[in-house]
């Protein structure tokens, strides 16, 4: 990657950010920074630099990327069954998507920073009270009070002892071989036997059980003792002055590094060429993704691919598709125009979660699980016709049973939202709709690949 001698992690203050919070107080704020640049890092050069491998792998179609967990974290649900809830379904995704693709997954989690979101108000008002619009638990309070939602430097703090006590259990859990995926037919399967495609989906439970128990005979030991499990931590990188705090030289190494997570990504509201963002971004050394959409321009698109791309480093940029099931035909096939004219490699992601939000006639937000797969299928077809490989996708998803997205197997309706809808922003898919999507991803993958 070129060294830009202009730049430091301090360069994007001299240009417009977007969605940054005000702070009442500038020197506690500059006082909080200080003591975030001095504490230890959460994630390790050597980390970045394999994750970015395995991402170049991806793009040259030998590995697919598994993106996923809460649209925000919350300080609250810093709790180990939380945690470990989301770390399982992950794992058993992974694990389908293993089975029926046969390639390489690469396990990357929204989670450990993801405590900050974009909005598109800056104020809230309920019966006649007008406040600022809540921001992630990292900035300010979800109550609706004065006090609660004034930004508040010290929860930065707050918001990089959780990010560590997150990823330090994780690391935990995966070093102690956690989750029996050697026996999926222990898993949280009931919801199979409503779906269309149950004979379908229990052929795949069962054939995962047989293979990975040949491989335990073959090997004489367990699966999880083989090797292993590499998995990665992801969050926008949203809140400027928090990733500043984190961005570090290394020794033996050149380049600055984000050292608060492995692979940040720009969303689509902070994209501006000429913004603070992707000033901030085009400087450091790690793996980043880009969010794309109906919004995004072919001529933005190209600019940032020149600034956020220059070298055409492998593994170094993913684009996060994000259009709906509905604009995803007239929009996707323009951007991967722009990107062959470039000359540039890519890694091809599909989000098919957040162009396809949308409310109920009650006002409840929500997502239908039909549409959710109907963007995945139509991206699939959309690359596979244009000679483009989609190596990931990125979905917003919880352990937990919660009820936020409509239908699959069983069926929720919009009645059925009321019965565990927890989510603090976004809508996410639950355990029964998270793992039947990775198995219609696994199988679809696995048909494209002749499998």
């Amino acid at each position: 990657m070129s060294l830009m001698c202009a730049w430091s992690p301090t360069s994007w203050q001299e240009k417009p950010a977007l969605q940054q919070p005000v702070y009442p107080d500038p020197s506690e704020l500059k006082a909080v920074l200080a003591q975030l640049s001095h504490l230890p890092p959460l994630v390790s050069s050597w980390e970045i630099e394999a994750l970015k491998q395995q991402l170049a792998e991806a793009a040259a179609g030998k590995r697919f990327l598994l993106q996923g967990g809460d649209c925000a974290e919350n300080f609250a649900e810093c709790e180990s069954d939380n945690i470990a809830a989301k770390l399982k379904i992950l794992l058993q995704m992974s694990l389908v998507l293993v089975h029926g693709t046969h390639k390489r997954i690469i396990r990357v989690g929204r989670f450990a920073g993801q405590y900050a979101k974009p909005r598109s108000e800056n104020t809230e008002t309920r019966d006649g009270v007008t406040l600022p619009t809540y921001r992630g638990d990292v900035i300010n309070d979800i109550a609706f009070t004065e006090a609660s939602r004034i930004p508040d430097p010290q929860r930065l703090l707050r918001g990089y002892e959780r990010a560590a006590l997150t990823i330090n259990f994780i690391r935990a859990l995966i070093d102690g071989g956690f989750a029996d995926l050697h026996h999926p037919e222990y898993w949280n399967l009931d919801f199979i036997e409503l779906s269309p495609k149950a004979e379908e989906f229990q052929e795949i439970v069962n054939s995962i059980g047989e293979s990975l128990r040949f491989m335990e005979v073959l090997a004489g030991q367990r699966v999880e003792e083989m090797g292993r499990v590499d998995f990665y931590s992801s969050h926008e990188g949203l809140l400027l002055p928090y990733e500043q705090a984190q961005t570090r030289q290394v020794p033996r190494r050149e380049g600055w590094y984000n050292l608060s997570t492995h692979f940040p990504w720009i969303g689509l509201r902070t994209a501006e060429v000429d913004g603070a963002h992707v000033e901030y971004f085009k400087g450091i050394v790690n793996p980043i993704g880009l969010k794309i959409g109906v919004e995004t321009s072919d001529e933005q698109l190209g600019k940032l691919l020149d600034v956020l791309h220059p070298d055409d480093e492998p593994g170094r940029l993913t684009l996060i598709h994000r259009y709906g099931a509905h604009d995803i035909a007239s929009n996707l096939p323009r951007h991967q125009k722009v990107v062959q004219a470039s000359g540039k490699t890519v890694l091809w992601c599909c989000d098919p979660m957040h162009g396809n939000t949308e409310r109920t006639k009650s006002g409840i937000k929500t997502r239908k699980f039909e549409h959710i797969l109907a963007e995945l299928e139509q991206a699939f077809e959309i690359h596979n016709t244009s000679g483009t490989y989609m190596g990931g996708v990125h979905v917003e998803l919880t352990g937990e049973d919660v009820t936020e997205c409509t239908g699959g197997a069983r069926g929720l309706s919009d009645e059925d939202l009321k019965d565990a809808y927890k989510t603090q922003v976004d809508p996410r898919l639950n355990y029964e709709q998270s793992l039947e999507l990775a198995m219609l991803i696994a199988k679809r993958v696995g048909a494209m690949s002749g499998d």
